[in-house]
């Protein structure tokens, strides 16, 4: 009797034992696939010296894993770069360098203990072309635009969580991004003239105080019908950053946008006229009334290249309405300016920037000797930054030699939008958005 008790138990705690093994392997496999299929993954874009860069995905694993679960082997990104304006859209594929990766949340901030993402940072620079989110079109439109950016992040490595391990994600469904600055933009439109500008403006915190206006008009690969362009393809956002508001003490931002090139005038490309000037100039002076807190003694304008022409046609034409004018490597020819137009010019306070290696606008021909020639009518408050080329100032990307990476010699557009312009004035070292924010029509 004992003995066949005893065999019953031992039955028994073997079958016990099968039920939990089954159960233990069910629960394990169940929460291996889990997640097989997340939910997506979103972009993160940011405005580098270059232009635009995706520096970051973040993925959605499916459920929380713990912090320190994520390394940068742990998912495979790859991207395929396509530009539907093409004849064959196809730009270029491969596989995006991951330098940084760890559990995160939601908004992409690091995890404490647990999160439910996975934040992917990879490899950007000035010649890391499979990072770009824009294209040029050189040889078609001659414009940049946003392009199509298809990811898919392919996991490599198990992450072990206390619920189970994840394994084989595949995730290419794309759920957004956000780009970092040009979010803080808001754009519009309007027509004036039968012309119809897009443009995009930023908005400084509302104060009891007047606030200027700093108005930046774009190059030449920058037009179109999406205002966000012209503050991404080069880094035109920095006039919102913390650093160069806190010289105005808040200021507006406006950034037009021209369909074509502000270079076309009424006989041909850079003739001294604009069919886009006396358009542009009425969407200023909306803008101004729609923003009452506008000062209209602080109007400021610049741009580079198309841009700059354009700054200069704008100071010429309406010279007492702009505080002050910074052209930036701009592509007026002397030749184009009469004597009549420097002495109308000479009262603007302006500074002119440029690279002596520019060779897309000679300053040679453009702005060395208007420069001299306002210098010769007695003008008191104009000033010329001429670099010997445009490098990285950053410390972050060198040429092979290990000397600073060298851009165009066109892009002097970099030492702006980096505060890197400094002039000895009235005995004080000073830099452009320094003296700038000094200047006022009826000081």
């Amino acid at each position: 009797m004992k003995k066949r008790i005893k065999n019953h138990l031992s039955v028994m705690i073997l079958f016990i034992f099968a039920a939990v093994m089954t159960l233990s392997f069910s629960t394990n496999t169940f929460a291996k696939q889990k997640n097989i299929k997340p939910a997506s993954y979103r972009t993160v874009t940011e405005i580098h010296d270059w232009g635009a860069a995706i520096t970051k995905v973040i993925v959605d694993l499916g459920r929380p894993v713990p912090k320190g679960s994520v390394t940068e082997n742990t998912f495979k990104v790859h991207v395929v770069r396509s530009d539907s304006r093409l004849k064959n859209p196809f730009l270029e594929e491969g596989d995006r360098i991951v330098t940084k990766a760890y559990v995160s949340d939601k908004k992409g901030n690091p995890a404490v203990h647990t999160g439910k993402y996975a934040v992917l940072e990879m490899k950007i620079g000035p010649t890391v072309s499979l990072g770009s989110p824009l294209n040029y079109d050189e040889t078609g439109t001659g414009l940049n635009a946003w392009i199509d950016n298809k990811y898919t992040i392919t996991q490599q490595k198990d992450i072990a969580t206390n619920a189970g391990t994840i394994s084989g994600l595949v995730v290419d469904t794309y759920a957004g991004g956000t780009r970092e600055l040009v979010d803080d933009f808001k754009t519009g439109k309007g027509t004036y003239n039968n012309v119809t500008l897009s443009y995009a403006s930023y908005t400084p915190a509302k104060d009891k105080a007047k606030n200027p206006l700093i108005i930046w008009l774009h190059g030449g690969g920058e037009g179109g019908k999406d205002a966000t362009i012209p503050l991404s393809a080069n880094k035109a956002v920095n006039f919102a950053t913390e650093d160069i508001q806190s010289y105005f003490n808040g200021a507006y931002v406006l950034a037009p946008q021209a369909p074509t090139k502000w270079m076309d005038g009424f006989t041909g490309q850079a003739d001294g006229t604009s069919i886009y000037k006396e358009s542009l100039m009425a969407l200023i002076k909306d803008y101004v009334s729609k923003n009452p807190d506008i000062d209209p003694n602080r109007i400021y304008i610049g741009g580079a290249s198309n841009g700059g022409y354009m700054t200069m046609l704008m100071i010429r034409d309406y010279p007492k309405y702009f505080a002050a004018a910074f052209p930036v490597c701009e592509g007026l020819n002397d030749t184009l300016i009469t004597d009549t137009e420097i002495k109308k010019m000479k009262d603007t306070p302006i500074w002119f920037v440029t690279a002596k290696n520019d060779k897309i606008l000679p300053p040679t021909i453009n702005t060395i000797p208007t420069y001299d020639r306002l210098i010769g009518a007695k003008a008191d408050n104009v000033h010329l930054t001429l670099f010997d080329n445009v490098h990285d100032t950053t410390g972050l990307y060198q040429n092979a030699d290990g000397t600073p990476y060298e851009y165009d010699g066109h892009w002097s557009w970099i030492y702006v939008y980096n505060n890197k312009v400094e002039t000895t004035i009235n005995r004080k070292k000073t830099n452009l958005m320094e003296w700038m924010a000094a200047q006022e029509l009826n000081k």
